[in-house]
């Protein structure tokens, strides 16, 4: 599983990775992966991703993130959870849009 988050520039978001990583593996995942970057900077990285969130910050550019990404699914990450890093949520939202889009 190869999650991947933009935000404005990719560094916040790196320490949420983290703790995405050990939610995921917490629920049984293996191979699971997570990587940061800003979101202009997805081409070269997202490539292969079961989904894309975006940190709330970049919100604005969901539509053009999906657009271009299509079929990989893309979501929002709340406030609350991006601003606590509260990976354990992060991952249970991505978990649920994965599922409901038949990824995984």
């Amino acid at each position: 599983m190869k999650i991947t988050l933009a935000c404005a520039s990719g560094m916040s978001t790196s320490i949420l990775c983290q703790k995405i990583v050990k939610a995921a593996e917490a629920k049984g995942y293996k191979d699971v992966t997570c990587n940061a970057y800003g979101v202009s900077s997805l081409k070269g990285h997202a490539e292969g991703s079961s989904a894309i969130l975006l940190g709330p910050q970049v919100s604005f550019q969901r539509a053009k993130v999906e657009a271009e990404w299509a079929p990989i699914p893309v979501m929002v990450i709340k406030m609350q959870d991006y601003g606590m890093m509260n990976g354990k949520n992060v991952f249970d939202a991505a978990e649920a849009l994965m599922k409901e889009k038949g990824i995984i």
